[in-house]
Formats: structure tokens, C-alpha cells, sequence
């Protein structure tokens, strides 16, 4: 596999040449599952046995940490399965699959080290917290690996529940390695299989663009297209306050409240499906058009922690740059990010020549050196396009334009711990 990678402070890029085979990666195919009503009953078993074990785990880990007691991975394994079994109080775990015990207690496992690991600093990704127990409301899910389920035909049978029914949407690219089953708060079934994909390298284009996204639109290219912000969520606003007092209203415990719960859950469904679905058409579109794409790294987390949180969130910007990522590598295409203090909406896209902090209230600027005038996001999406292209050429030995004579200030910007 012949590429050429680089970090710099302004760019994380990674040079691919188009038309070279990058292998095979690891993806998930999603399915509408339609159990029976006893296989509900079997699966709601298995889930809570599940959630039982990953709890005990937990448990068990923070009283010998107290406690002073050094504990192996095998050692909880048998003490909250093995040797649980055979307890009155834990007997009734013998309902469910082993194989969806084991990869509970291995969920505990790895929930438990990612913490240890981000307190210690060995895990330099965002700061996990601390383990929580699970609970039996809400959404639930079971792991199992190929031990643990088959497909028979046109269905997946899953050990002690039974053949169930799936709606394939599109065919498996191969075998699945693994299978979560997952029940959705709004009592929907789903299958998620983990399999390998081929990717599929697109002809070679000689477009690149840059994006610039924001709340008032969505995205905006160098280019000058618009990609307008449907704000999924405030379109249900309305329903959801209405679905939500009458939530308010029915008597906890009662089926009526139960009721009422799954219709709210109904709604903020339709809400993140819709908001999917739209992320996924927009990043198609930009990747196939597009032989790289470049957009700025912005500390979204941090962003959030301001008053402008929920317009934020329905923005779902870090979606959409993770399906831009995830289809450039799956059609032989480049994304790049640009760094997220590169003052994009100061500089002039025209001359260079860098201009005075500007209140986000500041949409047309007219540039004071040369005259130009500037759509603000669109003169940002074209400042990202060219640092882009500047620190890619630079990480795969092309020439770099020397930099402006203009000492350029640092943008004003949030900083993943802030606020």
C-alpha cells in the first residue's frame, strides 16, 4: 500500500493516490428485525441477563479496587458467570447465551480501561467517564459472535430465542463476523451485523473543494454552493413539548405512561433517522463530486457547552464530517481537516491580506485591501480549501505557496476543555 502521511498543526492529512487498493474495511450493516411476541419475551430475558452480568462486573471491579485486590479479567469472568451460575440468586443466567455473557463481561472489561487509561493519559482521544451501571429502561442490546448465531435463509437465528424474522433492505457484501441485537426505547427490533466491504474506488476528478459549515446553512462550498439547514429537530418541536406533557402527566408505573413514553421515543426517531438520512445524501454528494474535500477541525464538543447548544446539535456537524471520512475511504477519495485556529473567516481569500475580528452578526465583508467583497462563509470555505491544499502538497513533497507578508492574528475559537 503505497501512501504518504502527515500531522502538522494546521492540517491532519493523509496523501492516498487514486486507483491504488487500500483493502478491505470493517463495516455495519443494519436490519429491521420482526420477533414473535414469545421471542420478545426470550429476548427480553436474554437482555436482562446481559445487563446483569455487565452490572456485576462493574461491581465487582470497584469493590476489589477499594479493597486493595488485584482481579484478572479471567478471574471476574468466572466469579460473575461461572461460578454465579450456580447461586440461587444468579441461576436463572443459564436463560441466556454464554456467548452474550462473555461479550458483557468483556464490555465491563474495556469500559473499565478505557476509563483507567484516559485518567492516566494513555488514551489521548476525549476523556471517558466513569463506568455506569446499565438500566433496564431505554434502549438494550445483546453482542454475539459467530458461536453464537447463524442465518438460516432469510433469517438469523440467535441461540435460546430462536429463528428470527429479518427485513433485508440490501444484501450482506459477507459473512458477518459478529451480530448486536439491539431494542430501541420506542419498541423496535434491530439487527447490526460487523462485516467486510470492498471498496469501490470512484473515477478520478479534477475538483477539490472546500466546506465551511455553519447553523444558518448547513454547508457551504468554496464553489458558492449552499447546502441550506433543515433543523430536523425544531421541525418536531412542537409535537415533541406536546408529546412530552402528556408524558408529564400519566402516573409512573401505569401502562398509559408507558404508552406516552413510546411515543416520545417515536418522535426523537424520526427526528435522528431523518437527520441520518440527510448527512449521508449531503457527504455522498460532496464525495462524489469531489476528488478531495477539505473542511475545518472544529472542537464540536466545546461548541456545545455554549447557548447556541441545541442549534448545534441539530446541526449534527461531527456526523457529517465522520460520513465524509468514512466515504472517502470507501470510494478512493481524500478528506483532509484543516486546523481549527487557521483564521478562515479574517483572511482574504483574494489577496491574502488579513482584516479585523468580525461578530458572527457579519455576514458580506468587503476586504480593505483590495476592494473584494466576500460572502462570509463562502470566503471562509475558499481560505479552507487553499490551507488544505498548501499543508497536503507539503505532506507529499509538492511546492507550498509562500506564506502572506501579513502577519495573520489567530482566530477566536473553543478549545475542547473550555467552558
Amino acid at each position: 500500500m503505497a501512501h504518504c502521511s502527515a500531522r502538522r498543526a494546521g492540517v491532519t492529512a493523509r496523501c492516498r493516490r487514486p486507483g491504488v487498493f487500500w483493502g478491505l474495511v470493517l463495516v455495519r450493516y443494519r436490519y429491521r428485525l420482526c420477533p414473535s411476541p414469545r421471542q420478545r419475551q426470550s429476548l427480553a430475558r436474554v437482555f436482562g441477563c446481559a445487563r446483569v452480568v455487565y452490572n456485576d462486573c462493574l461491581r465487582l471491579r470497584e469493590e476489589c479496587r477499594a479493597a486493595g485486590e488485584k482481579v484478572s479479567d479471567t478471574d471476574v469472568q468466572r466469579r460473575v458467570i461461572t461460578l454465579a451460575k450456580l447461586t440461587p440468586e444468579r441461576e436463572w443466567l443459564a436463560v441466556a447465551p454464554s456467548v452474550a455473557l462473555v461479550q458483557a463481561c468483556n464490555d465491563a472489561r474495556r469500559a473499565y480501561r478505557n476509563y483507567f487509561d484516559s485518567l492516566s493519559g494513555k488514551r489521548k482521544s476525549r476523556r471517558f467517564g466513569h463506568p455506569r451501571f446499565r438500566s433496564k429502561r431505554g434502549r438494550q442490546s445483546i453482542r454475539l459472535t459467530r458461536n453464537g448465531f447463524s442465518l438460516h435463509g432469510s433469517r438469523l437465528y440467535v441461540a435460546k430465542v430462536g429463528q428470527l424474522k429479518v427485513r433485508w433492505s440490501r444484501p450482506l457484501p459477507s459473512p458477518p463476523s459478529s451480530v448486536t441485537v439491539i431494542r430501541e426505547s420506542d419498541g423496535r427490533y434491530y439487527a447490526s451485523f460487523v462485516v467486510e466491504r470492498q471498496p469501490v474506488p470512484l473515477p478520478p476528478s479534477e475538483r477539490e473543494v472546500g466546506i465551511d459549515v455553519g447553523l444558518t446553512r448547513l454547508a457551504v462550498t468554496s464553489d458558492g454552493e449552499i447546502i441550506a439547514n433543515p433543523r430536523f429537530l425544531r421541525a418536531k418541536q412542537r409535537r415533541l413539548a406536546k408529546a412530552q406533557r402528556a408524558l408529564s402527566r400519566k402516573q409512573r408505573g401505569s401502562a398509559n405512561r408507558a404508552k406516552a413514553v413510546r411515543r416520545v421515543a417515536v418522535l426523537h426517531r424520526q427526528v435522528r433517522e431523518t437527520r441520518r438520512d440527510h448527512a449521508h445524501k449531503t457527504a455522498l454528494w460532496l464525495i462524489r463530486d469531489s476528488q478531495a474535500v477539505y473542511a475545518e477541525d472544529l472542537a464540536v464538543s466545546g461548541l456545545a457547552r455554549t447557548r447556541l447548544a441545541k442549534s448545534i446539535h441539530d446541526a449534527s456537524w461531527s456526523q457529517l464530517l465522520c460520513l465524509l471520512a468514512e466515504k472517502a475511504q470507501y470510494y478512493g477519495r481524500g478528506f483532509y481537516r484543516v486546523g481549527r485556529f487557521v483564521p478562515t473567516s479574517q483572511t482574504c481569500s483574494a489577496c491574502g491580506a488579513s482584516g479585523s475580528p468580525k461578530p458572527l452578526s457579519v455576514r458580506v465583508w468587503t476586504c480593505a485591501a483590495c476592494g473584494t467583497v466576500h460572502d462570509r462563509d463562502v470566503n471562509a470555505a475558499r481560505n479552507i480549501l487553499a490551507a488544505g491544499r498548501a499543508e497536503r502538497l507539503n505532506a507529499c513533497g509538492g511546492d507550498v505557496r509562500p506564506p502572506p507578508a501579513v502577519a495573520v492574528p489567530a482566530e477566536a475559537g473553543t478549545h475542547r476543555g473550555a467552558a
